[in-house]
């Protein structure tokens, strides 16, 4: 696989090169900055020519002088490096067996002595001025010449870092089939493979399990089919007899609704795309299914493009739901147009309602709200699951609200047209 190119390795180099071209920028912008003002080489002969024009009789006067004149600041020592001349503030005094020629500590710029023909010393250096120009423009080069290196360098690692967990995201809320990019052999290319490796095992799974679902599910419908012939063979005259059969035939009917809301589950899951479009006529769904259960229906909105039978089943389990927890009272059903031209179905009873905690769990796979019962009377929980399920195959979203009064409402928003 080669040398792997850690990600801590390629920020400390990127930053490593950064530095030392700033550096080096930062350096061509002083050079000629102050290229002007540099001390010429060799300083001996320079030396000499200054100490020329310091008046021996009275070197502490014309070294001051002398000094002012070139612009430089100047003192002038004896061969026993005793003071004789200087202008602003004495230089530190050479060392003598350092050499004819050195360097003094910087002092507002830099400073050299330099041991003249006759034995006496001269020190030579700039000025001390500041010019805020010059450092404005220094440190504008250097922050430009920064901001320019670093930009690509840091969008390079964290525009993958963002595109990971772009992946991560739309595989969490769902998009199973969502994979990372994988590019390069560091640490974020290691851990977007591993991501994309265990997305791909989880859907393995769950794939698998919806299969076996599905397979156990439509396997059912024939011994379901055979118990409802002999419940029907079994059938007789006799009041007890007859009591008894009816329960069997509603269980068996009830059982039989529970496998063909497994099996639709499994090819909503399966099958993100809607099998069939067409125009759906949601106020006719609502009056139809509405009447069926004495609901009152009102309001009208504009029809949507979908499944129609897939969008009458979800008002069907709506008005359902309502009729099993309304606690008798009446039902309303109310349609409204939204703002982008979608629908709004509105399905209202007067039951126990829900608490927030369960609001967004009740859409759940057999998930039951704590006290209510199993059974004919109860239900399984998938009714609203399958409710979710086919809002979202239309590319919309149903909710829960809690109704003014006491009581519940589920409202299901449809865009003008499934995705």
């Amino acid at each position: 696989m080669g040398v792997r190119r850690h990600l801590y390795l390629q920020i400390y180099a990127a930053f490593v090169g950064i530095i030392v071209l700033s550096v080096v920028a930062a350096g061509g912008v002083a050079q000629l900055l102050f290229d002007g003002r540099r001390l010429p080489e060799p300083l001996a002969p320079v030396a000499e020519l200054v100490a020329s024009q310091i008046d021996a009789t009275d070197p502490k006067v014309s070294t001051a002088a002398t000094a002012a004149h070139l612009r430089m600041r100047l003192t002038l020592w004896d061969g026993g490096l005793h003071p004789l001349g200087w202008s602003d503030a004495l230089h530190p005094p050479p060392d003598p067996a350092a050499g004819a020629v050195q360097w003094l500590p910087w002092e507002h710029g830099p400073n050299a002595a330099v041991r003249l023909a006759d034995g006496r010393w001269l020190a030579l250096g700039y000025r001390g001025s500041f010019d805020p120009r010059h450092f404005a423009v220094g440190l504008l080069v250097l922050v430009t010449v920064t901001s320019l290196l670093t930009w690509p360098v840091a969008r390079r690692i964290t525009r993958r870092l963002e595109r990971l967990r772009s992946a991560v995201d739309r595989w969490g809320a769902g998009e199973l089939g969502a994979r990372a990019h994988v590019h390069g052999r560091d640490e974020v290319a290691e851990l977007a493979r591993g991501f994309n490796q265990a997305a791909d095992r989880v859907q393995a799974l769950l794939d698998a399990q919806r299969r076996l679902l599905a397979s156990a599910s439509h396997e059912l419908r024939s011994p379901l089919a055979r118990v409802r012939m002999a419940v029907e063979i079994l059938g007789g005259d006799e009041p007890e007899k007859a009591a008894i059969v009816a329960d069997a035939a509603r269980d068996v009917e009830e059982l039989d609704a529970l496998v063909g809301d497994l099996l639709l589950a499994s090819r909503l899951q399966a099958r993100p795309e809607l099998q069939a479009r067409e125009e759906v006529d949601l106020v006719a769904i609502a009056a139809e299914e509405g009447a069926r259960v004495g609901a009152v229906v009102s309001g009208s909105c504009p029809p949507v493009v979908g499944d129609a039978r897939m969008v009458r089943r979800a008002v069907r389990n709506l008005l359902e739901n309502a009729v099993r927890y309304g606690g008798g009272a009446s039902i309303e059903v109310v349609l409204a147009p939204t703002k982008g031209v979608g629908s709004v179905v509105e399905v209202r009873d007067r039951g126990a309602g829900v608490s927030a905690a369960d609001a967004e769990r009740i859409f759940e796979p057999f998930f039951r709200v704590a006290g209510h019962h199993e059974g004919r009377d109860g239900g399984v929980g998938l009714g609203l699951s399958l409710v979710r399920d086919i809002v979202r195959h239309h590319g919309g979203e149903v909710r829960h609200a809690p109704r003014e009064g006491g009581g519940s409402r589920f409202i299901v928003d449809l865009p003008p047209e499934a995705p």
